[in-house]
């Protein structure tokens, strides 16, 4: 497959920043309980949604780049270059991740096994951590209906969804030369779609069970706005810097209103948070206007290459944080620095998760850095050498 591709779109990169924080924080929160504090827990509770971004970015960004060949895709040889450049960019960190929670699994058993008392991992509210679901992650089918509970690092079943997806692009890239109709219709019927999986008890928090399904609808979302764009930039419609700010500023109005005016997460009215995180793609895509401005520099930047790493990482972070919560925090009436423990909790409520996202950054900082990047270059020149290697054996 010629490996030509269109102009990045920084903006889209930098948008990637700030998501996999925000479910950092989600996740602590369902664990830890809440601030008290409508301005915090209700974004950070409806943090969850952000998936549908990345699996409408995902979509939006694959059609992006791949629409000019979309007839390749019928081709195996294409269609398994494809497979192998996303495995690439998905496999490593997931593998490595699994690697360091079985690790932590039995440390943390042995230690629980020396000092007589119960492991976090075998706590009934823990995932679970069996050699079948292991296998399944190994092979990345463990959410796919397969096991009605998550398992090992739990924050894979994103990826896990996203191979699937990867696996049906060929189905999504046929309608990928289409114009205005194409991507209307199938934006409408992704958005409905979501619509109709909102659970009247779990809102679009749909992992291990249904997950496929909420992400091949956030995922045909990003697929039309990719075609949408498309359409703009083939009949050369100039859309202003002024227009584009205009479009962020009524996006960002509706997040604001999705998120504060809807009442609590993990109900029906969900679903109008997700769909402005999910127009946050389209109206960034232009790469021009106030947000996309900012979201263009370096720290942004930075945040967004290492957002997988941070959001596959995280899981790892969130158990040793729960480890030392039971096992190396001062009991309450520890003095530590002249007061009592509990007297630092008030100040400590705030304090820790903040320092969990510094951590979860660190982490996936390094994750990047030592794994997905350097394998990721590795495993590409592999396969790029695979067919010369052949043909000079041959």
């Amino acid at each position: 497959m010629n490996e030509t591709r269109p102009v990045a779109i920084r903006a889209l990169l930098g948008a990637r920043a700030l998501p996999p924080l925000i479910l950092v924080l989600f996740h602590y929160c369902e664990g830890h309980g809440y601030r008290g504090a409508a301005w915090f827990d209700l974004p950070v509770a409806k943090g969850y949604l952000w998936v549908e971004f990345f699996f409408a970015l995902s979509g939006f960004v694959l059609t992006y780049a791949y629409a000019s060949r979309a007839a390749e895709f019928w081709r195996a040889k294409a269609y398994f270059a494809f497979l192998k450049a996303r495995l690439a960019r998905l496999y490593p960190s997931h593998i490595f991740m699994l690697l360091v929670i079985l690790a932590m699994v039995i440390a943390l058993r042995f230690l629980a096994a020396r000092g007589g008392y119960v492991s976090i991992y075998d706590e009934p509210w823990h995932p679970i951590d069996t050699w079948p679901t292991f296998v399944a992650n190994l092979f990345l089918v463990q959410a796919w209906n397969i096991f009605p509970y998550l398992s090992w690092n739990g924050a894979s079943w994103f990826v896990s969804v996203e191979f699937l997806l990867c696996l049906l692009f060929p189905f999504y890239v046929l309608f990928a030369r289409g114009g205005w109709t194409t991507a209307l219709l199938l934006i409408f019927a992704g958005a409905g779609a979501l619509a109709l999986l909102v659970h009247p008890r779990y809102g679009l928090d749909l992992t291990f069970h249904n997950g496929i399904w909420r992400g091949m609808a956030a995922f045909a979302v990003g697929v039309g706005m990719a075609i949408l764009h498309n359409t703009i930039r083939k009949h050369d419609i100039r859309i202003s810097d002024t227009a584009c700010s205009a479009m962020q500023l009524a996006v960002l109005a509706w997040l604001f209103y999705g998120i504060y005016c809807t009442g609590w997460s993990h109900r029906p009215q969900d679903i109008y948070t997700a769909l402005p995180i999910m127009a946050l793609v389209f109206v960034l895509c232009f790469d021009r206007g106030f947000l996309a401005t900012a979201l263009k520099t370096r720290l942004p930047v930075a945040l967004g290459e290492w957002s997988y790493a941070i959001y596959i990482g995280q899981t790892a972070v969130l158990q040793f944080l729960r480890f030392a919560q039971m096992r190396l925090y001062p009991a309450p009436a520890d003095i530590v620095l002249g007061r009592p423990w509990s007297a630092w909790q008030p100040f400590w409520h705030w304090l820790e998760p903040t320092l969990l996202v510094v951590a979860a950054v660190a982490w996936g900082w390094l994750v990047f850095t030592l794994i997905e990047r350097p394998a990721n270059a590795a495993l590409r020149r592999l396969f790029a050498g695979a067919p010369a290697r052949a043909a000079t054996s041959a």
